[in-house]
Order: C-alpha cells, then sequence, then structure tokens
C-alpha cells in the first residue's frame, strides 16, 4: 500500500452532504486518491486550499456563503498547482457557469450524478471521475509504484518506451499548403480555454471553422454562445440540415456525431447518433473524415488539449489524402494526451505552443 504523501490528495467543495458523500465513496474505491478534505461552501474551500493544497479540487458551482466562480480564482492563486474541476447540474446555468470557470483557470466540468447513478458501484460517472483525476494528478515517483508491483519488468519498459518516443514532424514536402477550405478543430480536457484563446488569435476569417470539444448537450450550446462573445465571430451549436457558411464557427452537439454533407455548392451539416468512437459523442475522427470525404487535402485540422486520442484516425485520414495537421505543444496543454497522439504518429505539420497556434493558421489562410 502506498503512504498518504504518495497519494493523489482530492478536496471536495459542495453544499449537498449527500454528494459530497457519493462522491467520496467513489473516491475511496481507489486505493491511489485521499479525499484531504471535505466543505459546504466556496468560503471553505479557500481556507482549506491554503491549508492543505490538494492536488485536486471538485468544486461545486452553487452553494450558499460564496459559490464556486468567486471561490475558483482565490483557489488558484493560493494553490497555484492545484487543478480545479467544476461540478454543476446539467441546466443552462450550471453549463454558462462552469464554461466561465473553464475561461478563469479550472480545467475540466462534469455534471453530477443523479440519485441513481451516484449509487451504481461503476456508473459511467464514476468511470470518468477517476480517469479524470488520474489523468489531471501531477505524477509522482510513486504512481508507478502500484503498476510496478504486480508485473515490475513491464511497467518500467512500459515508462523507458514512452520516454524514448522521438517526436519528428512529417515531411511537408508534397502536403497541400494553399489556403484550406475549411479548418476543422478538436478538443477535450481544458479545451475551453485553450478554443477561446486560438480562435481569438486567428480572428474573421472567410472560411468556416468547426469544433468537436469532448462536452454533453446544453454545454455545446452555451459553448458557442461563449465563444461569439469572447471572438466576435458568429459561432452555433450544430443543427440538423444547418447550411455551413464562410466566417461562421459550428459547434458538435453534445451527444451527437457532426458529420457533413455537400448538395449544390453548399456545405450542410448532419447530425449523426451512431455509436461512440473513442469512448466520445461527439467524437472529432467523424468529423474529420466527413470532411476530408468532401474536400481532400483542402482540409486544415488542429489538434488541442484534451484526454485519449480522439482525432488521431482522422487526423491520419486528413494526411494521407495530402492535407495538413497542426497540433498544440505539451508544455501549454492541460493534458497532453490527444495532441501527443497525433505528434507521436509523426503526422503534424507545426507542434506549436497555444500562444502561437493562431498566428500560424492565420499566416496559412491568407
Amino acid at each position: 500500500m502506498s503512504n498518504m504523501s504518495e497519494k493523489i490528495t482530492v478536496m471536495l467543495a459542495d453544499d449537498s452532504s449527500v454528494i459530497r458523500s457519493a462522491l467520496s465513496r467513489m473516491l475511496k474505491t481507489d486505493p491511489n486518491i485521499e479525499v484531504i478534505a471535505s466543505v459546504p461552501d466556496g468560503k471553505a474551500a479557500i481556507s482549506m486550499a491554503r491549508l492543505k493544497k490538494p492536488d485536486l479540487v471538485i468544486l461545486d458551482v452553487e452553494m450558499p456563503v460564496m459559490d464556486g466562480i468567486t471561490a475558483l480564482p482565490e483557489i488558484l492563486k493560493l494553490s497555484p498547482k492545484t487543478k480545479v474541476i467544476m461540478c454543476s447540474s446539467l441546466t443552462a446555468k450550471g453549463a454558462d457557469t462552469s464554461i466561465k470557470a473553464m475561461s478563469l483557470g479550472a480545467v475540466e466540468c462534469l455534471v453530477k450524478p443523479s440519485g441513481a447513478e451516484a449509487s451504481q458501484p461503476n456508473s459511467p460517472f464514476k468511470i470518468k471521475l477517476l480517469k479524470t483525476i488520474k489523468t489531471l494528478a501531477p505524477k509522482k515517483p510513486n504512481n508507478l509504484s502500484l503498476l510496478s508491483q504486480s508485473r515490475p519488468s513491464a511497467a518500467t519498459s512500459i515508462v523507458k518506451i514512452e520516454q524514448d518516443k522521438k517526436i519528428i514532424l512529417r515531411d511537408d514536402k508534397n502536403a497541400y499548403k494553399g489556403k484550406p477550405y475549411i479548418i476543422a478543430i478538436g478538443s477535450s480536457t481544458g479545451g475551453p480555454k485553450a478554443l477561446f484563446k486560438v480562435l481569438k488569435d486567428i480572428g474573421k476569417l472567410d472560411i468556416p471553422i468547426v469544433i468537436t470539444q469532448h462536452m454533453p448537450e446544453t454545454f455545446t450550446k452555451i459553448l458557442a454562445e461563449h465563444i461569439t462573445q469572447q471572438t466576435g465571430i458568429p459561432a452555433h451549436e450544430a443543427d440538423e440540415g444547418m447550411i455551413v457558411e464562410n466566417g461562421n464557427i459550428y459547434v458538435a452537439r453534445g451527444g451527437k456525431h457532426m458529420l457533413f454533407e455537400k448538395s449544390s455548392a453548399q456545405l450542410k451539416i448532419r447530425l449523426n447518433d451512431g455509436p461512440q468512437e473513442n469512448f466520445c459523442k461527439p467524437a472529432v475522427d467523424p468529423m474529420m473524415r466527413s470532411l476530408v470525404d468532401i474536400y481532400g487535402n483542402k482540409v486544415l485540422g488542429i489538434i488541442l488539449t484534451g484526454m485519449g486520442s480522439d482525432g488521431a484516425k482522422g487526423s491520419q485520414y486528413l494526411v494521407d489524402k495530402g492535407g495538413r495537421v497542426i497540433a498544440q505543444n505539451e508544455e501549454t496543454c492541460v493534458v497532453w494526451g490527444m495532441p501527443k497522439a497525433v505528434a507521436e504518429a509523426g503526422i503534424c505539420s507545426a507542434i506549436l505552443p497555444l500562444q502561437d497556434i493562431g498566428a500560424w493558421v492565420r499566416k496559412t489562410c491568407m
């Protein structure tokens, strides 16, 4: 058993003691996670963050005394290495506050489990919660100890392979370098903040931009509204049959894949209710495939921060047809999962810090 200092430390802040108990029960099933504080409001969360400096905080959006959005900047100021996950109800108000929180430094938002889901031993919520915490937690030397106890040689070789993997940019010699017809962006954990930055830096273009950000329904509609507010570019949540127009941004709807079809020179959105891909719906891969089937190498792909590898296969498909893909670099990602998958596949034309992506794209689109 690992000692406490080696565990991932978590603080829960929610005014519902029922939710706090449910979350605590879920986290206690993992021997690598330690709940070090459980508090009912934002003010108490700030005091505890100062005192205990947890690795992660799960922060309720609406609480008495002080709500999550007010507490968030203070928590990050007092404990800068702490990662904050917002937890809200699936309402427009909850989504709006969560996305605001993500622009202020929260890294992920989770939708509160229903009573029935909270009591299930292996609910989708619990699986996602544990996976998110482990992905976001700082890598401690001992986090490998559990893996290495049973199979020491396998564990060490896994780590060695990871360290030895070289990132090689692709040879762009035969890639299409002209102005793309459309830009396709994939993002997940840490995505909203990265999207606001990239889209602001790209500015207004005379081509469309389509985005798949892993988020539940309600959230994707609010995300589109926030993009419009932050960038001044008209952004819309994808709808069945919607015509894609130049100078506009389209965000895949939560719970549906965003596909496209071209009829009489117009590009239309098709919402697809097929199975999840890469455990996601919407997923980046189907969006990419659909666009490449229409525009071939005239699509520009951008993969931003996110957990997992969604977007890697779609990006490979695009590159095989002569298009270009760029990715966010490890240092500026909240989670270097999705960009890492395309970077390690050797298919990126550029791997850039977040602050340089917009300028690169503008230059390509001029």
